[in-house]
């Protein structure tokens, strides 16, 4: 029984649920996280998205378990293994999907439901078609986050910044591009190259050409438009009890702009990852394994919640 349940939550994927913390991104920058109203519908949001997200590994999992048993690493999986078998992996993503969206409706809002549903919709349409086309695969999975930074927005009633929309599509695309990127490292590494096509379709035309350029360029973009996003939301001035103490240059500071540099060297820590370490097929799990990145990340959310929170109380 132990171990029927542990073969059950290695499908569920807990790591994967790091992703969804992206839900706190609105009332984070909005200044009214640790408002009762804010934060309990804040955090059911994020044990509903998992519930949803596990669900729908579940689904791919048994819709791939072919080709995932002709992958060097993904025939370990607890389905492709014959470990669980389908029928049961179809009831538990049936209970987590048709729960996650009953408790949606009960105790989050109807636009957020709206955004669960769409999130389903998608992972779907992902499994059955979308992975098997070039470009379209990519931008689905980026898709996925966006949602869960906009159902955040929904859950909370907070409004969203267009410049922090698009940083999160920027770093969206490149976790999307790099894991493909990776993928081909791997794929290469264990198999012949004939049979990559075999345990996913799309990777057979990815030319590494591309997947380089688009992974330039959503670094790039989202360096830049996170930089706008971090001038606009930054504070106009400070409070007098700190006016005192600081020097008549830093009175009137761009304080979010202090994470500029993290964010900078979070993405090139991340292509480092995927060019020198070959291992980025699994964001979450580069951001556990790799300990420059994780302390990267850690340092800059204590940051933002200095700079959000902290300094209005200094004052």
């Amino acid at each position: 029984m132990i171990n029927f349940i542990y073969q059950l939550l290695r499908t569920a994927r807990p790591r994967q649920w790091l992703k969804n913390f992206s839900v706190f991104a609105a009332p984070v920058f909005s200044g009214s996280l640790f408002d009762p109203d804010i934060l309990i519908p804040s955090v059911q949001a994020f044990f509903i998205f998992s519930m949803v997200s596990s669900g729908a590994y579940f689904v791919n999992d048994i819709i791939d378990v072919a080709k995932d048993r002709t992958h060097p690493i993904k025939k370990n999986r607890p389905i492709a293994s014959g470990k669980i078998s389908e029928t049961t992996a179809w009831l538990v993503a049936f209970i987590l999907i048709i729960g996650s969206v009953i408790l949606a409706a009960l105790y989050v809002g109807s636009y957020f439901t709206l955004a669960i549903i769409f999130y389903i919709l998608l992972q779907i349409f992902y499994s059955l078609y979308l992975r098997n086309v070039i470009i379209l695969d990519s931008l689905a999975v980026a898709t996925g986050f966006v949602i869960r930074v906009f159902a955040g927005g929904f859950a909370a009633l907070t409004s969203l910044s267009s410049w922090l929309i698009l940083a999160t599509i920027g770093l969206s695309l490149l976790l999307a591009f790099g894991k493909r990127r990776s993928e081909k490292t791997i794929l290469r590494r264990h198999l012949k190259s004939d049979q990559e096509g075999d345990t996913r379709k799309t990777l057979r035309h990815y030319p590494d050409n591309l997947l380089d350029s688009m992974i330039s360029m959503s670094s790039t973009f989202a360096i830049i438009t996170y930089s706008l996003f971090a001038f606009q939301v930054s504070p106009q001035g400070v409070s007098p009890g700190l006016s005192v103490v600081l020097p008549s240059i830093l009175k009137s500071p761009k304080w979010m702009m202090l994470t500029i540099p993290l964010v900078i060297y979070g993405v090139a820590r991340y292509l480092y990852v995927i060019y020198e370490r070959e291992d980025a097929e699994s964001p979450e799990r580069v951001l556990l394994g790799d300990k420059p990145l994780l302390l990267t990340v850690v340092l800059w959310s204590l940051t933002i919640l200095f700079i959000v929170y902290g300094i209005p109380v200094l004052g």
